[in-house]
């Protein structure tokens, strides 16, 4: 039956929240996962990602690959009866530009320091 081999996800966002369960097969890509993401992102969050590049899934410790699979991403398709596997979503957002107009570049070279 095909119902058996569906995947139950939800994502966890830094705050706690959740989006989901829904459900998925195992031929899902994590791209198209991220893609749902967005479309889901609450609206009334401060931080919210523009494209699937923004957005990081992990699973058991390990960062999803966009071009992958559930399936190839090892995920436990049909282990778990009943069960809902929880995905943290991570974002990676581009630095806002608050540090007096000084851009990214120089803000990371100032981190390192040089020894004479």
């Amino acid at each position: 039956m095909a119902g058996e081999d569906l995947v139950e996800l939800k994502f966890r966002l830094a705050d706690g929240t959740d989006i989901g369960p829904t459900k998925y097969t195992p031929d899902t890509t994590v791209a198209s996962l991220k893609e749902k993401i967005l479309a889901q992102w609450p609206k009334d969050k401060e931080n919210c990602p523009k494209t699937i590049q923004d957005v990081k899934l992990i699973n058991a410790g390990k960062i999803l690959e966009n071009n992958k699979t559930l399936a190839e991403s090892r995920l436990p398709v049909g282990e778990l009866p009943g069960g809902v596997i929880t995905m943290h979503v991570v974002l990676r957002l581009p630095l806002s530009d608050k540090n007096n107009g000084k851009s990214p570049a120089y803000l990371f070279d100032s981190l390192h320091m040089k020894v004479a």
